[in-house]
């Protein structure tokens, strides 16, 4: 029998004054059986630092075609191609053509993820930012995560706050190019 995905619900308050983005809003991310709790945590943050009219989170690892996060215009046209992870360069080749802007937050080691593109054909890789949350930061608060949770997102010169239902973490965003 194949296992189904479990729900999660996350409740956040978001504070991007790097951006000017003050938000209130509650996700519901389906986790696949094969996707990680850092996968997963990875994609809510991505998600909260892309976040702006038109953005969806979609199926994550299951979504074939699609990147973990992307934003469409009224139209329904792609304009951002947000990848989680590693994914690999062909993928990330064919998001940044289709979209304006590609990005890619990984809670993995970037300088592996930067060296499997290194040589390869990216378009316009050298305009893709690839950021990176500390792995240790991550795994402690993704192994504390429930089916409800309750997060206040904050972000200034590329710190990120992250209160989890009274644990409090700083995240250091660093951002390199994939080309």
């Amino acid at each position: 029998m194949a296992q189904t995905a479990t729900l999660h619900h996350f409740a956040i308050q978001l504070a991007d004054m790097d951006r000017g983005v003050y938000e209130n809003f509650e996700l519901r991310v389906a986790r696949q059986p094969s996707e990680t709790a850092e996968f997963m945590l990875t994609r809510v943050l991505a998600y909260c630092l892309e976040y702006q009219e038109g953005i969806v989170l979609t199926e994550g690892i299951a979504a074939v075609d699609e990147p973990a996060v992307v934003v469409r215009d009224l139209t329904g046209r792609t304009t951002a191609w947000i990848e989680v992870g590693a994914p690999d360069p062909e993928r990330l080749h064919r998001g940044a053509k289709l979209a304006g802007r590609a990005a890619v937050y990984t809670h993995r080691d970037p300088a592996q993820l930067l060296a499997q593109y290194e040589g390869q054909r990216i378009h316009r890789a050298a305009d893709i930012p690839v950021y990176s949350f500390g792995r240790d930061v991550i795994a402690a608060i993704a192994a504390k995560l429930e089916r409800r949770n309750n997060l206040s997102v904050t972000v200034t010169e590329r710190q990120l706050y992250l209160d989890t239902g009274g644990d409090n973490h700083t995240i250091a965003i660093v951002e390199q190019r994939a080309g």
